[in-house]
């Protein structure tokens, strides 16, 4: 092709693109010509005289008054109160000089009904249906407990109605005293129901200030919704996006969601509210997305939800509620994740009634019980959250609860890290439990905890304590630097304690009291200062103590009164000390029922020493660097049987055992020179150099 066909193919094209533009052009300007504007009173004495002289595009323009009428709009009119957008009371000054009084005899349809592209802007809508002040005052005084729930999302009367609309836009209205919902918006069967409503307030109806219902999708934003006889946002079987609007002081929650509504909740003030702050509930398939909200002060939760729903709750700050900052009951199964619960006067996150939530990554503090909650056979599973300077647990369980309670931080709280008690069975595993006021784990109460490869140092107590009654399984722990024991077990308690690592606890790495029962297996036990026993079995207890590593001092590595069998442990004391507080690898005390087999013991004066026992059996142990005697038995009541021991001494003074009083088997123990020490690898490989 020559350059000048191709030229003029160019000027062919541009000079199309030119006219369709032109034509664009004109279109919109002959569509503006066309819009009219509508005055009333001035052309037309109603609103709907107005609206019905009106064309598709025109605005119809009303002057501040009260008009007792009920309304609807045209497709693509716009109704605007005459004014500016200057601040009145409640919203613009327009809004409420500008009346819509629905209470017209024998009318039954709502006070506006809105059509497709249609704009109310800047209107006060009331009078439709009855308002009951009376019964508004009762439920309010009860919290809602006595309301009806079948009128949630029921067909009714709207202040506002938008049913079965696809677009259109309601905004800087204010509906108030509304037999029905405020606005209510209802889907259609295969409709996109999506209406802006933006900037309303709604107050003192007999339903919600604002109802999403049947498939609707609007977008609720920057509303103000308070004092509604149900919630101030309420949703039935709809997912709109709920975006910035405040709602307060309404019978039941700020902002609620049931029967299958799939809504996002998103940047939401909901404050003062007589139940929770958002209250979600109702079947499997009511899953909101809850974020980024603000919720407080509220007389129930700040978030709740129940009845089996199931939402995503995120990045929500919960605070100074009355019950807890976020709460799921009645096998709910929330996830409740990235939040901030502070101040409440129940948990932070609390669960109950077989809810079966994951709770994940929280922050839960300064609440006036625990930091997380469960209860009544709750289960949760509890993940990698931080809870401190709780006035209770930082995590508790309780009365049935399974829950698994893993890689949390929990620290400086008023009773326990973490606590279960009455029956709770929980799992609990790498958690790091610090500086709290009482135990770092506890457990009571017939709980059954399994509690495993947690760290516990510098608490008030024990770094894990069970008590009451409690089963608790405590393997491969590591507490350190606890004010009392690194595990203790009292008041009939019962414990598997198992290839833990107990260093440096102020008084007693493990103890066992008031009649509990222990098996105490595979420990690293140390401490290197202290006179506390390593080991403290009191007040008729029974323990097992196999296999461990005692490595400090004191008066002994293991002290009995009650019943132990002592296997194949290995004392390391940090003496022998000649005078003072005992000094015995083990102390039996009196009436006390001992089989001590197969320990070695190393710097202390004796390897066991019992007196007035009931009855002892020691066979098959060494001593080494003791002083005088490596066993001693005293008068116990029963025969003593004491064989095959071995004293490891070079002094021809000492002694393997001494016996006093009844004798069973008392033979083949024996003294003998110690080996020297084995040169190194190293150092004879140098040797031969």
């Amino acid at each position: 092709m020559s350059s000048s066909i191709r030229s003029r193919s160019r000027g062919t094209h541009l000079l199309r693109h030119a006219f369709a533009a032109a034509v664009m052009a004109s279109l919109f300007v002959s569509t503006s010509l066309w819009a009219g504007t509508i005055r009333v009173p001035q052309d037309h004495k109603t609103i709907q005289a107005g609206i019905d002289a009106a064309k598709d595009g025109d605005t119809v323009v009303v002057d501040a008054g009260t008009y007792k009428e009920r309304i609807r709009l045209k497709s693509g009119i716009t109704v605007k109160s005459a004014g500016d957008d200057a601040k009145g009371k409640l919203g613009l000054e327009r809004a409420e000089t500008t009346i819509i009084d629905g209470n017209v005899e024998g009318a039954k349809s709502p006070g506006v009904v809105m059509a497709e592209d249609s704009t109310l802007d800047g209107f006060s809508v009331t009078g439709v249906g009855k308002y009951d002040d009376d019964r508004w005052n009762k439920h309010h005084a009860t919290q809602g407990e006595e309301q009806a729930k079948e009128p949630i999302g029921a067909p009714g009367t709207a202040g506002i109605a938008v049913t079965g609309v696809t677009r259109c836009t309601v905004t800087y209205n204010i509906v108030h005293h509304i037999g029905y919902t405020g606005i209510g918006i209802t889907g259609a069967k295969g409709k996109h129901v999506s209406p802006h409503i933006f900037r309303n307030v709604t107050y003192r109806n007999m339903g919600g200030g604002i109802g999403s219902m049947r498939g609707s999708t609007a977008v609720v934003e920057e509303n103000v919704c308070f004092e509604n006889f149900y919630a101030g946002i309420g949703h039935e079987n709809a997912n709109p996006l709920v975006i910035n609007n405040p709602c307060y002081k309404n019978v039941r929650a700020g902002i609620g969601i049931s029967e299958g509504a799939c809504p996002t909740v998103r940047g939401n003030k909901c404050y003062h509210n007589r139940r929770a702050g958002i209250g979600i509930r109702t079947e499997s398939t009511t899953s909101p997305v809850v974020e980024h909200n603000e919720c407080y002060e509220n007389d129930m939760a700040g978030i709740g939800s129940r009845d089996d729903a199931t939402p995503i709750i995120r990045h929500n700050r919960c605070y100074k509620n009355k019950m807890a900052g976020i709460g799921c009951r009645t096998k709910a199964r929330p996830l409740i994740e990235h939040n901030e619960c502070f101040k409440n006067k129940m948990a932070g996150i609390g669960c109950r009634t077989e809810a079966e939530p994951v709770i994940r990554h929280n922050r839960c503090y300064d609440n006036e019980m625990a930091g997380i909650g469960s209860q009544l056979a709750a289960r949760p599973v509890i993940l990698g959250n931080d809870c401190f300077g709780n006035l209770m647990s930082g995590i508790g369980t309780e009365t049935e609860a399974v829950a698994v309670i893993r890689d949390n931080k929990c620290y400086k709280n008023l009773m326990a890290g973490i606590g279960s008690r009455t029956g709770a069975r929980p799992v609990i595993e790498g958690n790091h439990c610090y500086e709290n006021l009482l135990a770092g784990i506890g457990s009571q109460d017939n709980s059954v905890p399994i509690i495993r490869n947690n760290q516990c140092e510098k608490n008030g107590q024990a770094g894990i304590g069970t008590q009451t009654g409690a089963r608790a399984v405590i393997v491969e722990n590591e507490c350190r630097n606890n004010s009392t024991s690194g595990i203790g077990v009292r008041e009939k308690a019962n414990a598997i304690i198992l290839s833990n690592k107990c260093i440096e606890n102020k008084l007693v790495a493990i103890g066992i009291r008031n009649g509990s029962d222990a098996y105490i297996g595979k420990n690293q036990l140390v401490r290197t200062g202290g006179m506390p026993p390593m080991i403290a079995v009191r007040e008729n207890s029974s323990v097992v103590v196999t296999d461990n590593t005692i490595v400090g001092g004191g008066v002994a590595g293991v002290m009995v009164q009650g019943t132990a069998t002592i296997l194949g442990n290995r004392f390391k004391g940090n003496g022998p000390r000649a005078g003072g507080p005992p000094n015995f690898a083990a102390w039996i005390h009196g009436g006390s029922n001992v089989l001590f087999s197969n320990n070695r013991s190393d710097r202390w004066r004796h390897a066991l020493f019992a007196s007035g026992a009931n009855q002892v059996w020691a066979t098959d142990n060494t001593a080494s660097n003791f002083l005088g005697t490596g066993i001693v038995v005293d008068k116990s009541k029963l025969p003593a049987h004491v064989f095959g021991n071995i004293a490891l001494s070079e002094s021809e003074k000492d002694e393997a055992v001494r016996v006093k009083g009844p004798q069973g088997v008392v033979r083949e123990n024996v003294q003998k020179t110690p080996d020297p020490p084995k040169e190194s690898e190293n150092a004879r490989t140098s040797g031969n150099r």
